[in-house]
């Protein structure tokens, strides 16, 4: 299994994961994805994912039946990067992009490291419960998190919605990590160690903030966006 996901780089960029092929037959790469996918499924949970598949040759049916595996695990393919001129006409038939912003080459080799700001998952859609998303850096998500819904960042976790599950910001201990959401009336919020009460929802909800204050405790003040 090894020698087979080892097909596959997967780095973060700006909009998303970027899956980058190494030279092979195309078969044994989509089975690598699909096995890296299949491995730690909460982390690509509701990701955005854009391939650059070097100078493979792809047909209609060969990124439509990928496509249709993504969406099954909740993977968004959205964007088709290829020296090919034939895939690249391919992406564009099926909407999707064929020019990415690449993260730089430093960018790629602290992406295991200690996060940097460009490292950001996007998650475009309400969280319901049951769901289970983990990043190894911060987490944006453009929706709701329902209760039972959980969210774990090594990084910041800004939410452009409702939170009535869990969040869990700087889970490898990054103290300076901070929450944010348009309504913050969570089940339970944690930054690092830190853990706090159960929130109550808010008749009058505004945008709030949570951090570790200076006296060393989880608080959450109104946030300004901007």
């Amino acid at each position: 299994m090894e020698q087979i996901t080892s097909l596959i780089q997967i780095k973060g960029i700006r909009d998303g994961l970027l899956a980058t092929f190494m030279d092979a037959p195309w078969e044994d790469q989509r089975i690598a994805l699909l096995a890296q996918i299949d491995e730690r499924p909460s982390f690509f949970q509701g990701a955005r994912l854009a391939m650059d598949v070097g100078s493979q040759i792809l047909k209609v049916n060969d990124l439509v039946d990928l496509r249709d595996q993504l969406s099954e695990r909740n993977l968004i393919l959205w964007a088709v990067v290829s020296e090919s001129p034939i895939t690249e006409q391919t992406a564009q038939l099926l909407g999707l992009a064929t020019r990415i912003s690449k993260p730089r080459p430093e960018e790629q080799r602290q992406f295991a490291d200690p996060i940097n700001d460009d490292t950001a998952l996007f998650v475009n859609k309400t969280l319901r419960s049951g769901t289970r998303i983990e990043f190894p850096g911060h987490i944006v998500v453009i929706g709701d998190i329902n209760p039972g819904a959980e969210i774990v960042a090594e990084g910041n976790v800004i939410v452009w919605g409702r939170v009535r599950g869990m969040i869990h910001a700087g889970c490898k201990g990054d103290r300076s990590a901070f929450i944010c959401a348009l309504d913050l009336s969570a089940n339970q919020l944690r930054i690092a160690d830190e853990v706090s009460a159960t929130l109550k929802p808010q008749k009058d909800p505004k945008p709030e903030i949570a951090s570790i204050n200076s006296e060393g405790r989880l608080q959450a003040d109104l946030w300004h966006p901007g």
